[in-house]
């Protein structure tokens, strides 16, 4: 394959201008937080992103590369096609459940990372431990998308992986690095229209190539392949169920989600936003359903791909950038390159700036420095976000099983992180004890389970198994992790309760509550709690609101009869009385 100098300029056009739109939002808005919250105003974006932008960056939280070049991939592979085709659907309904339910009661009290109620409820030991699922999905989903960028600029100009990978990671670090939240929403705007108008105009070039039969006839007739439509196996419903479920109750404990979600003017605002972002996952799909199927009608004998099919060839996770490449003209085929590495973009650098948001607030700040300055947490936040994209890039570069890793992660998001958000804000009465146990039955039971992309086999063999002796593994039909999902959280909810009764019945003497979690009300463990919304230096917006008229004090932050209602007409109540 030749190497192709237009192709190289339109990348280098495009990245040098997503680069100049991520410095001038950063510019456009250097005066934000300047009162002494300027981490803050990095990490939410000074709680002001309107509709337009934040209905851009909110459905930037999921469309990216993986999206797009998974949903393609899917609709091609023979035997799976449109009905294994999840995400669209599945990522488009966790953010409307994380609009309906979620988004209402983290924006009204004012948190600004989702680690927040966590250690506001459950101390900072318990948000040290869910840092570290949050911080493994985020960095192992920047490291894979990086990856895929690689391979996909490696396909359509023919230039070294590394150097592109590294040269699109400097590009995303360093935009967010000056800019934070600010350059990362605007830029998302810029990435999104780019996606959209790169593919749609790729879609009729490819979709009229003389090797390519009408996608209507292939959809429900065996022409090169089986029909792109696909099909669900009666034996496979539990596990297309399992992953549906993933998807849409895995996809909201993700701060890349929340983040903007806290970033809204408003809570109604941000339930708003998460709607219409459902509307863009769905609407940034079709095109990318449509390369699937052109894939899947494609005779490639008569492209100069060669005789042998993408799928025999291992690279169907490539289709997207293959039919690109050979079912389009070449200036055509370098405007859809720009759209797959604006996708990339889009995700990755909000996985990073999320990775360090929480780590900088909820580690070094809450749990170690809580006196530090505001200057100095916004210093911790731009070495970790050069240190995490470092990290994730290094990844993408030497790891040969990012994806399989990713995919672990993304289950422990759904099993671990999930059932404990349901608690701190929905459940009240729930402590760390119950949060512990049911942290570690949620994770023993999904890494018992196996996992096929890591070649780890399963310890928990679950009816309808079967041994896949090609590559011989085990392979899961029961819905596994949605079974370790609710077993962590109904063992939270048991276990939170029988320590109260124990405790307060006098069963077991206070000495023995090592937590401080039940009975010792004014242990440091519980000021810490309380330092983390009445220091100076650490602000949780519910004491200096967006809205002026709203006033909500320290005992409503640890009640949860507001997660429902309208944070408006909540009274004001005292610390005094709460005493």
């Amino acid at each position: 394959m030749a190497f192709h100098v237009e192709g190289l300029i339109a990348i280098i056009v495009f990245y040098l201008a997503i680069l100049f739109v991520g410095i001038w939002a950063a510019w456009r808005t250097k005066n934000s937080g300047s009162d002494g919250d300027r981490s803050e105003a990095i990490i939410v974006g000074g709680r002001d992103i309107g509709l337009l932008v934040g209905g851009f960056t909110m459905t930037a939280t999921w469309v990216g590369g993986g999206y797009i070049n998974g949903t393609a991939e899917a609709v091609y592979v023979p035997g799976y096609g449109l009905a294994w085709a999840q995400a669209p659907i599945g990522y488009a309904l966790s953010l409307v459940v994380g609009g309906l339910f979620f988004a209402k009661p983290m924006r009204s009290k004012g948190y600004v990372t989702m680690l927040d109620p966590f250690q506001q409820i459950y101390g900072k030991r318990m948000g040290g431990l869910i840092f570290i699922p949050a911080l493994m999905g985020e960095m192992f989903w920047a490291a894979a998308i990086f990856s895929a960028l690689g391979a996909t600029i490696s396909v359509i100009i023919d230039v070294n992986i590394n150097i592109s990978v590294i040269i699109s990671a400097l590009i995303a670090i360093l935009y967010t690095l000056v800019g934070g939240l600010y350059s990362v929403a605007y830029t998302d705007v810029v990435q999104l229209f780019c996606i959209f108008l790169g593919l749609w105009i790729s879609v009729p070039f490819a979709m009229y190539h003389p090797a390519v039969t009408d996608i209507g006839i292939t959809a429900v007739h065996e022409v090169y392949q089986k029909p792109w439509l696909g099909f669900i196996k009666t034996p496979d419903i539990y596990t297309w169920l399992d992953n549906f479920l993933l998807l849409i109750l895995g996809g909201i404990p993700w701060q890349a989600y929340f983040q903007r979600v806290l970033s809204s003017s408003s809570a109604t605002y941000a339930q708003v936003l998460s709607i219409l972002a459902a509307f863009g996952c769905l609407v940034m799909a079709l095109p990318a359903i449509l390369i699937g199927a052109i894939g899947a009608s494609t005779d490639w004998n008569q492209t100069e791909y060669g005789m042998i099919d993408p799928k025999t060839k291992d690279e169907a996770d490539m289709i997207l950038p293959i039919v690109l490449q050979y079912l389009c003209p070449v200036y055509i085929s370098f405007f859809g390159l720009g759209a797959v590495s604006a996708a990339v973009m889009s995700s990755a650098d909000s996985s990073i700036l999320s990775a360090s948001s929480m780590f900088a607030r909820n580690i070094y700040q809450l749990s170690f420095r809580q006196s530090a300055s505001d200057k100095e947490i916004v210093w911790v936040m731009r070495i970790t976000i050069f240190l995490f994209g470092a990290s994730a890039t290094a990844m993408a570069l030497l790891a040969k099983s990012v994806y399989g890793l990713w995919y672990l992660s993304s289950d422990l998001v759904y099993i671990i992180i999930f059932p404990q958000l349901l608690c701190v804000l929905f459940i009240k009465g729930t402590n760390t004890y119950g949060a512990i146990v049911g942290y570690l039955f949620g994770f023993l039971l999904r890494i018992t389970g196996g996992e096929p992309y890591l070649y780890l086999q399963p310890l928990i063999f679950y009816p309808g198994w079967y041994k896949d002796d090609i590559d011989n593994i085990y392979i899961q039909r029961f819905p596994f992790k949605t079974l370790a999902m609710l077993t962590s959280f109904f063992t939270n909810i048991g276990v939170s309760y029988l320590a109260k009764y124990l405790f307060e019945s006098g069963t077991l003497p206070p000495k023995v509550d090592f937590l401080d979690a039940v009975i010792a009300k004014y242990s440091k463990e519980n000021m810490d709690k309380t330092t983390l919304v009445k220091n100076d230096n650490i602000i949780l917006n519910e004491l200096a609101p967006v809205n002026p008229r709203h006033s909500l004090t320290l005992s409503t932050t640890f009640t949860n009869r507001e997660a429902f209602s309208d944070i408006d007409s909540s009274p004001e109540v005292s610390i005094a009385e709460d005493n």
